[in-house]
């Protein structure tokens, strides 16, 4: 008996533009006027979701789905690619106004909002839900010798 052959199938990598005309595609039907943006910049990647009042999900996005790897994910590029790629599509469900909730120390926090107020949508208010350890962790024992 010989060994079993084993066809794997290419698959051929995306660009971020290829994943921004497929995130894109897929448009829900439901018209929004005011909607909430929270951002959440890690270390390692970046993602967005798009709520309305009621805090249901509308559209979302990460540094992930639209094709980075590694430590691109983390980057204000991506970020910004990522707002960019949610205002188009807000935009197109008819989005006027927004409200942002940032959370989060990553390098992406500026250029998403930048990115995001670029596509013409009106800020009411930006704020910051970082967490912040009140006493943090209890520090290490002295070192014996």
């Amino acid at each position: 008996m010989g060994k079993k052959r084993i066809i794997k199938k290419t698959v051929a990598s995306q660009t971020p533009e290829e994943a921004k005309a497929r995130i894109l595609s897929r448009l829900p039907k439901k018209k929004i006027n005011k909607a909430v943006l929270h951002i959440e910049a890690t270390y390692n990647n970046t993602k967005m979701t798009l709520t309305d009042d009621a805090g249901n999900v509308i559209l979302w996005g990460s540094a992930g789905a639209m094709g980075f790897k590694g430590t691109k994910k983390s980057t204000p590029y991506a970020a910004s690619k990522i707002a960019a790629a949610l205002g188009e599509k807000a935009k197109l469900m008819g989005l006027k106004e927004a409200e942002i909730i940032i959370k989060g120390v990553g390098s992406g926090r500026e250029s998403a909002i930048r990115s995001f107020v670029g596509m013409g949508i009106e800020i009411s208010k930006i704020k910051d839900k970082t967490p912040i350890p009140f006493n943090g962790p209890k520090p290490p024992k002295p070192r014996r010798v």
